[in-house]
């Protein structure tokens, strides 16, 4: 059966993923749409998760080829490093000793493939104390410190979605790993092991406000600086209509088109950066958006550049004028959902749904032959 056609900078690269939940399959998402032709391995035995998304919303399988191996036994370890031989890059989401565990250890698994990147993601790393515990994102947010910073002065810290810790400390430097190995493979012609811990990446996300601390620009203390709603100038405010505007004015130039078109009294403009003036500014600011509704606001400020947006909902964010222009959100069939990022000149990635086929049509576009396939069907070791 002949390869299925795919576009994207990444076309040509064979990934195996591992299934997982959170950071692991979001990154499988983005290679796929890249163009990279990924293959996600579930466990035939495996107990179902958690949260059930029907095959049509289910992200976490868009794009790949869809293999249920029984990992438990030693034929489907050896279907699986028959895969590994002829990929690029492997991901994992396991705690650290499981893929040991199943025979499928980076030792053995670059053995049979010297130029493999076997990519590993944790929340806590390969290795150090907490290695084997359990967490989540809000776990590896609140052992970075970036959790405690998240919030009002006076309220508790907000866990922002999964966004950092999953998605930006996970998924984010896993890819970055991935590509980078990928380049020095390049030149070496020899893959690595790739070490992609959660807690690490969201502690480098942190990283200029180490710096801030460090030059007393940053009080280690929620809710009282430049970006964390300390700033009146940087911060959410109500509207007439029960919705919320955000202010983002930090330059002066920013600040005083803001002054002059909310409006406000033109002490506040020279005064922007004097911190006794920061409670009279915020309730000037809050008294006056409460006057007309959002989406007042946003007509008169959009023109702007006073960095005043309407805080728009994840279902308004699809129909905004300047998303649809941009094709920033991809409307389909089932569902609209983010277009692939980023964007490129001459190999542009495409949305990806459903592959068609069954485990039997996935090995044998990655060349596994047709009599391995037919035992192992027979014999329950692979499966739909």
């Amino acid at each position: 059966m002949g390869e299925e056609k795919r576009a994207g900078p990444l076309t040509g690269l064979t990934i195996i993923e591992m299934a997982g939940l959170g950071p692991v399959p979001l990154a499988g998402l983005m290679l796929a749409e890249l163009g990279a032709r990924v293959v996600r391995v579930e466990r035939k035995s495996k107990a179902q998760a958690f949260l059930q998304v029907p095959p049509q919303y289910d992200l976490d399988r868009h794009g790949r080829d869809i293999v249920k191996v029984d990992l438990k036994d030693e034929r489907g370890t050896a279907l699986i490093l028959d895969l590994i031989e002829r990929a690029d890059v492997l991901i994992e989401g396991f705690r650290p000793g499981v893929m040991e565990r199943l025979g499928l250890g980076p030792d053995i698994c670059t053995a049979r493939n010297p130029r493999l990147v076997f990519a590993r993601m944790t929340g806590f790393g390969q290795d150090g104390p907490l290695a084997d515990r359990a967490g989540h994102d809000i776990t590896y947010l609140a052992y970075s410190g970036a959790l405690h910073a998240i919030g009002e002065k006076d309220g508790k810290p907000v866990p922002p979605l999964n966004l950092v810790a999953d998605f930006g400390g996970g998924t984010m430097f896993l890819l970055t790993g991935v590509l980078a190995a990928l380049v020095e493979r390049g030149i070496s012609g020899k893959g690595q092991v790739v070490d992609a811990a959660m807690i690490d990446g969201v502690a480098m996300l942190t990283a200029p406000f180490h710096s801030f601390i460090a030059t007393g620009f940053w009080k280690d203390a929620r809710g009282s600086n430049l970006l964390d709603t300390g700033a009146p100038f940087y911060d959410t405010y109500e509207t007439s209509d029960g919705k919320h505007v955000a202010v983002g004015c930090l330059e002066p130039q920013f600040f005083a088109e803001f002054a002059r078109l909310l409006p406000l009294d033109e002490r506040f403009v020279a005064g922007q950066y004097d911190l006794a003036c920061w409670p009279e500014m915020r309730s000037a600011i809050a008294a006056r958006l409460k006057q007309r509704t959002r989406d007042e606001w946003a007509a008169l400020f959009e023109p702007t550049d006073a960095c005043v947006a309407p805080v728009l909902s994840m279902t308004e964010a699809t129909t905004h004028p300047h998303n649809r222009a941009r094709g920033t959100f991809e409307p389909g069939s089932q569902f609209t959902r983010p277009h692939p990022a980023p964007r490129f000149s001459r190999t542009p990635g495409e949305v990806c749904g459903m592959v068609a086929g069954n485990a039997r049509q996935a090995l044998l576009r990655t060349g596994i032959d047709t009599s391995t396939i037919t035992a192992l069907e027979s014999d329950g070791v692979i499966g739909d």
